[in-house]
Order: structure tokens, then C-alpha cells, then sequence
């Protein structure tokens, strides 16, 4: 290992430790602790969205979609998924309003700022809200420390099937290092992992079973990737590699993200299918 590899992976390691017992102690705590954290998650990946579209000469607004943020956090915090659809109405009408009047001051891509406006605040703050419903559900603390390291047990088979095996890639235009035997290794390691996690659970929560372990293990390790895949859709649409370097070794809080957010909604509808 060169000496620039062994100092990202230092970096990489570094933000590891600090990080993970943080989350660990948020979920454990639930109610408005993980709230907070969640969100506060969800704001910084918002503003480094928002960066990302500015670089590319679009002007969303970053006040609708901070509040957009935490109204739809708060929203599901509060009532669940009641009255969620009146928030998310009143967010798209009021970015519709604000982009109007932008127009008429004089702005020339106030039809497109108006959907990445509307796009970033549901994507982040709806899609990003599964996270707290995941948590309230019964034994929601073990369904949060199942779905979740799902991902990157997956992520560490895909690495290492992807550096032994590569051979076929899967959209080389999208993410060039995305191959079908790493995909293919994060399958058998998600799967495997998330077996093994909820085999111990049970034994605290018994509602927790092996089979819940592998089906959500094959199904967030084959569907969560498009995370990934979707971010880099949009980091290659605006030419940059990473969302911001808040995280030395990892890139930004929306580049550590991307396949958490659709884990959390595939996690949720799988719970409640199983149950």
C-alpha cells in the first residue's frame, strides 16, 4: 500500500471511529436525540446538494429546502405519516412561489431551480424521514442496527469481490467501478450478515428472526445500491467526484448517505410486510 492510500485509509478510519459510536448512542437513545440527528444529517446533505447544483449554475433555493427538511422530519416525528401529504404539497407550492417571483426578478432557470428546489427538499426530507419511522417501530432499535449495517456489509463485499473478481462492468458511464461480481459479493455478504445480526437480536428482541435477517439482507443489498448509483448520476452530471470534504476519506455527508436513505425505505415496507 502506497503512502497516499495508507493515509486516506488512516482518514477513513479515523472518521469511522468517531462517527459510529455517535450513531450507535443516537439510536439507542430514540425519540428526539435520534431526531435531531437525523436531521441534522439531512441538513448538511441538503446544503451540500444545494452547493453542487450552484457549481453547476442553477440557483434552488436553500431556505425552502432546509425547512422543507425539517418540516417533513418533524411531520413524521410528530404524527407519522398523518397529514404528511399536506406538507408536502405546501412545500411544492411554496417553492413554485418563490422561483416565480425569482423569474420575475430576472433569473433565467427558474423552471429548473423550481424542480431541483422541490426535488432535493423530498428526496432528502421525505425519503430521509424513513430513518426516524424505522426507529418507532416496535423493536425499532434492532431494526436500526439491522438495516443499516446491511449497507455496508454489502459496500465491504462488494470492495473486496470487486478488487478479486472484476471483470464485467455494470454502468461503466454512471460509476466505473461498479462491477457485477462486486455486486454480486455484497449480495452474499449482506445476506450473510444481516443473517447473523438478527440471530443474536432475537435473543433480546424476539420478534427479530434469522429469516428477517435474510430477506432484508438480499433485498436492501440488491435494491440500495441504486443509491449510489443515483448519486453518481448526479456528481457526473455537475463533473465533481465528491459532494463536499466534511468527511476526510469519505467525501461529504450525501456521498456517505446515498444508499441509507433507500435502506431505510426498503427496511420499513420489508418490516412491515414481515410482521
Amino acid at each position: 500500500m502506497n503512502n497516499s492510500s495508507d493515509t486516506s485509509l488512516r482518514k477513513r478510519l479515523i472518521v469511522i471511529d468517531i462517527f459510529l459510536p455517535i450513531t450507535i448512542l443516537m439510536a439507542m437513545l430514540g425519540g428526539w436525540p435520534f431526531y435531531g440527528f437525523v436531521t441534522a444529517i439531512l441538513l448538511v446533505a441538503g446544503w451540500e446538494l444545494w452547493r453542487l447544483f450552484k457549481g453547476g449554475g442553477y440557483s434552488p433555493s436553500l431556505f425552502i429546502i432546509l425547512v422543507s427538511i425539517v418540516a417533513l422530519t418533524l411531520t413524521r416525528q410528530l404524527w407519522g405519516f398523518e397529514n404528511s401529504h399536506l406538507v408536502v404539497s405546501a412545500v411544492i407550492l411554496l417553492a413554485m412561489a418563490v422561483h416565480v417571483v425569482e423569474q420575475q426578478r430576472g433569473a433565467t432557470t427558474s423552471a429548473v431551480d423550481f424542480m431541483l428546489t422541490v426535488g432535493a427538499s423530498l428526496y432528502l426530507g421525505w425519503i430521509g424521514a424513513y430513518s426516524i419511522s424505522l426507529r418507532t417501530l416496535p423493536d425499532g432499535l434492532y431494526w436500526v442496527y439491522l438495516i443499516f449495517p446491511a449497507v455496508s456489509l454489502a459496500d465491504t463485499g462488494g470492495y473486496i469481490f470487486g478488487r478479486l473478481f472484476a471483470r464485467h462492468k455494470i454502468a461503466d458511464r454512471v460509476s466505473p467501478k461498479k462491477t457485477w461480481e462486486g455486486y454480486l459479493g455484497g449480495i452474499v455478504m449482506g445476506v450473510l450478515g444481516t443473517w447473523g445480526l438478527a440471530a443474536l437480536f432475537h435473543f433480546v428482541a424476539p420478534a427479530v428472526t434469522s429469516a428477517d435477517g435474510l430477506w432484508i439482507g438480499l433485498v436492501i443489498s440488491m435494491l440500495a445500491p441504486l443509491g449510489d448509483f443515483g448519486e453518481s448520476m448526479i456528481k457526473r452530471q455537475f463533473n465533481i467526484k465528491d459532494s463536499s470534504h466534511l468527511l476526510p476519506g469519505h467525501g461529504g455527508i450525501f456521498d456517505r448517505i446515498d444508499s441509507s436513505l433507500w435502506a431505510a425505505v426498503i427496511g420499513f415496507a420489508l418490516i412491515l410486510l414481515l410482521k
